[in-house]
């Protein structure tokens, strides 16, 4: 194989589609997390980097949220995806963005409950691994990747029981120890991830699955009272965009007492969860600030990147902040304006050629066009308060990220609705 034939090979499989599941992206994102906490402790112990452990709570329950709202699966195990756990699921991703946002108010609380979702997760993810009969009974009687599945379940859970231990109490371990465990704990993440990435191609599930398709039925015949209790075929995009939704919501209101001068707010803190959904978006829907595109390994090494910045920003508070306020001030002010001419520079081509007969829209994607449009200017205008720090007043920018996050939550409806009326 000749030089050229090599490039062309492996551009390809770097440009090719990816086929991630959200799955393995949170557990990717968990490893990488896990490992550069470990790096940077060693760095943390001697004093030369600062730590800001409320961000640091704060982002790893923002990643359980995810798991608990896009999958089902919580800390204890996997439970029936209603209604009910994602507004659990919500829950969660609050408590993780206030302590992120607000330094110094819930670290006692976060700590503790970090530590007890580690300790007594990991304890009952093991159990269930040997005394489940569809677990590890089952898997151990195939070859292959189910057996290197059930190693990599069984190292994950007792290093994730080892970790809430030194969560909950710390100084049985030194900081060193602690790093040197963080790191093993990100090397057996990535194995798991790999052990379910195997498995997934082996065993594809079709997109549409019979449980989405039995949660739509049984959703049209069950009572509103009951609904909350069974079965949701949430689409992944449609949940990230309610944490999305969430988190831009709470830290408009955040800042009001902020601007007030009633709490300290910590910069860094948002700009990591920021970053990190934005890498959740990218590995797994291909979508990015400034539009979506094809879901390649390309965006995958791109979304991983993000990934990094924004745990290195949560963990280790002032290091890049000038960098990633810069970064995301320019991708909100470029995907706002990318946006808007890809929504109207049709309609202008549509107004000098008009068409013969004219195009019927439906009323709710006229509802969706007003919305995302308004939503690519408050976008910019999110995005020029990011670059230039002060150039409005603080609470007219607390209220602009308001309207922000209370039009995800209208686009999000919106987009229920269409899936709805127009079932893929």
């Amino acid at each position: 194989m000749t030089d050229e034939h090599r490039q062309i090979k492996n551009h390809l499989k770097i440009t090719g589609e990816a086929d991630l599941t959200i799955e393995v992206v949170i557990l990717i994102i968990l490893g990488i997390f896990m490992f550069l906490f470990g790096v940077l402790l060693f760095q943390i112990n001697t004093g030369i980097l600062p730590y800001a452990p409320d961000s640091t709570y704060g982002l790893f329950l923002l990643l359980i949220a995810f798991q608990i709202v896009t999958m089902g699966k919580t800390p204890f195990g996997d439970l029936k995806r209603s209604w009910l756990l994602i507004l659990a699921g919500i829950c969660v991703a609050i408590v993780g963005m206030a302590a992120g946002f607000i330094p110094g108010y819930l670290s006692e609380y976060v700590r503790i409950l970090v530590g007890s979702v580690l300790f007594f997760g990991g304890a009952a993810l093991f159990l269930q691994l040997f005394l489940r009969e569809d677990k590890a009974k089952t898997w151990r009687h195939s070859s292959g990747v189910l057996q290197h599945l059930i190693l990599a379940c069984g190292i994950v859970y007792i290093i994730t029981c080892f970790c809430g231990l030194i969560t909950l109490f710390p100084g049985i371990t030194t900081n060193q120890q602690t790093a040197v465990i963080l790191i093993l704990y990100a090397i057996s993440l990535f194995y798991l991830a790999w052990c379910i990435q195997k498995i997934a191609r082996k065993y594809p599930s079709s997109k549409q699955t019979a449980s989405d398709i039995h949660a739509r039925i049984d959703n049209t015949q069950t009572s509103r009272i009951w609904l909350v209790l069974k079965d949701t075929s949430l689409s992944l995009s449609l949940s990230v965009l309610l944490l999305v939704a969430v988190l831009l919501t709470l830290l408009g209101l955040v800042l009001i007492p902020v601007n007030l001068g009633l709490f300290p707010f910590s910069q860094d803190g948002l700009l990591g969860m920021l970053l990190v959904i934005f890498a959740i978006q990218m590995m797994a829907l291909g979508e990015t600030p400034v539009g979506a595109y094809k879901r390649s390994w390309l965006m995958v090494i791109i979304g991983m990147t993000f990934a990094t910045f924004g745990i290195i920003s949560s963990v280790v508070p002032g290091v890049l902040i000038n960098l990633l306020q810069a970064l995301i001030g320019l991708l909100n002010i470029i995907g706002g304006v990318v946006l808007l001419i890809g929504r109207f520079y049709p309609v202008l081509l549509a107004m000098r050629n008009p068409p013969d007969q004219p195009v019927f829209q439906p009323p709710i994607l006229k509802k969706m066009n007003v919305t995302q449009t308004i939503l690519n200017f408050v976008s910019i205008a999110f995005g020029i308060s990011m670059l230039i720090p002060g150039i409005m007043p603080g609470l007219i920018n607390a209220e602009i990220i308001v309207v922000n996050g209370l039009l995800l939550f209208v686009l999000a409806y919106l987009i229920r609705k269409l899936e709805k009326l127009y079932p893929i």
